[in-house]
């Protein structure tokens, strides 16, 4: 009898062990597993890569248990693939969520690489079995790094990086119609008689240095007169700069102000389609009479423009569709010009002649005198040369742009 009890004590001993052990096998805290990573409604887990992200977008991972927000940061980066460059964020944790903000509006068209490393641990203390590697692209045509402002027109007049919006009541008759291509999406729209887009502190724009700006333009011929040119882009005309397109379209340029730092001076970029190089300082002219004429590539047709000055070598260059078309070297004016110690662009505007306000469509801000009675120049008279046709992705950049980066801005927007 005692026997059997003992074997019953035994029994019920190794069965209480064998439910703790089980037991404590069910509490192991389980692996942590991504679950979903989206950016915005977009999905950044799927088997290809996402495109189109929204330039402000947040991306969220969210994972089956919670995470150890002391590992988050470390444990996750992006990287902006054409340079290599981190791209800043900032991790935050919610429980089983992970929400990654970049410290900045992505550049449009650009892939990313978002990697979230094996440091990364839940709450529970698990590590991340493997690595996860995620890439997509955002929004739009391919923009270089580094801009100051972008204007991308998808229906509003407003810069994505600095937030410039026009000033009060300055946007008369712009509309958005479709761009180039898809990835371009909008452009705006400008009717060639009172079109145009106003914003205080354009100065803001210029800079004492290297200095870029490139834009997508389409210049439709004038059905009041065949015969007017267009004021694309001004900012107190050459007080500041002014990107003009001639009535016959053999010829562009970007007028602006520079300074040596003592003494100020205007200067045009002028390519002007025929090879001369009987200009000063002029290295390199691209003649287009081969191919029937600049109007050939410009004319009714989307092209890319392209300036840049280069203040370590004291170089302006322009680019039309990718492809170099004028160079002038500042330091082949005679000895002792001012302009052989440029060192950037000022702007040096004075009111009411002109003031300091960007203007899209027009040489310059209404509020400004310059050229008020002439028929040509003046914004209230039909006749002048008021941009007609249509703009996307105005950029502006404190940097010289390179060749590369050009051509890929070329390539990736052309349509």
């Amino acid at each position: 009898m005692k026997k059997v009890k003992w074997m019953l004590s035994v029994m019920v001993v190794s069965g209480f062990l064998t439910t703790l052990l089980v037991g404590c096998g069910d509490d192991e805290p389980p692996a942590l597993k991504l679950v979903s990573l989206t950016a915005e409604s977009i999905d950044l887990n799927a088997a290809t890569s996402a495109t189109g992200v929204p330039v402000g977008a947040t991306i969220v991972a969210t994972f089956n248990v919670p995470v150890d927000e002391a590992t988050a940061a470390s444990a996750i980066t992006l990287v902006r693939q054409v340079d290599s460059q981190n791209f800043p964020v900032t991790v935050t944790v919610d429980g089983e969520e992970v929400t990654i903000n970049p410290n900045s509006d992505f550049s449009t068209g650009t892939l990313f690489i978002l990697t979230i490393g094996s440091g990364l641990k839940s709450a529970a203390g698990k590590s991340l079995t493997t690595p996860i590697e995620r890439n997509f692209t955002s929004e739009g045509t391919f923009a270089a790094p580094g801009a100051i402002a972008h204007w991308t027109f998808e229906d509003n007049a407003v810069d994505i990086i600095g937030g410039r919006a026009p000033k009060t009541g300055g946007t008369v008759a712009i509309t958005y119609e479709n761009s180039r291509k898809t990835e371009a999406g909008k452009a705006a729209s400008f009717n060639g008689t009172t079109s145009i887009i106003e914003y205080a502190n354009g100065s803001q724009l210029m800079n004492n240095g290297s200095w870029s700006m490139s834009v997508w333009v389409k210049a439709n011929e004038h059905t009041d007169n065949a015969n007017k040119g267009h004021f694309v882009i001004g900012l107190g005309a050459f007080y500041g700069f002014q990107f003009e397109i001639f009535d016959n379209y053999n010829a562009f340029k970007l007028a602006a102000s520079y300074t040596n730092g003592t003494n100020d001076f205007s200067e045009d970029m002028w390519a002007d389609g025929t090879g001369n190089l009987g200009w000063q300082g002029w290295v390199f002219s691209k003649d287009f009479t081969p191919v029937g004429g600049m109007n050939t590539v410009i004319k009714n047709q989307w092209a890319h423009y392209v300036f840049v000055y280069n203040a370590n070598t004291r170089q302006g260059i322009v680019y039309l569709n990718g492809e170099k078309v004028k160079e002038q070297d500042f330091d082949l004016w005679p000895d002792g010009d001012p302009k052989r110690t440029t060192t950037g662009l000022k702007y040096r505007g004075v009111a009411p002649e002109v003031v300091n306000e960007l203007a899209l469509g027009f040489i310059q801000s209404r509020d400004g005198e310059l050229w008020d009675n002439e028929t040509w120049g003046g914004y209230g008279f039909t006749s002048a040369k008021h941009f007609k046709g249509l703009m996307d992705d105005l950029i502006f950049y404190h940097r010289a742009l390179t060749v590369t980066e050009i051509s890929a801005m070329y390539n990736s927007g052309k349509p």
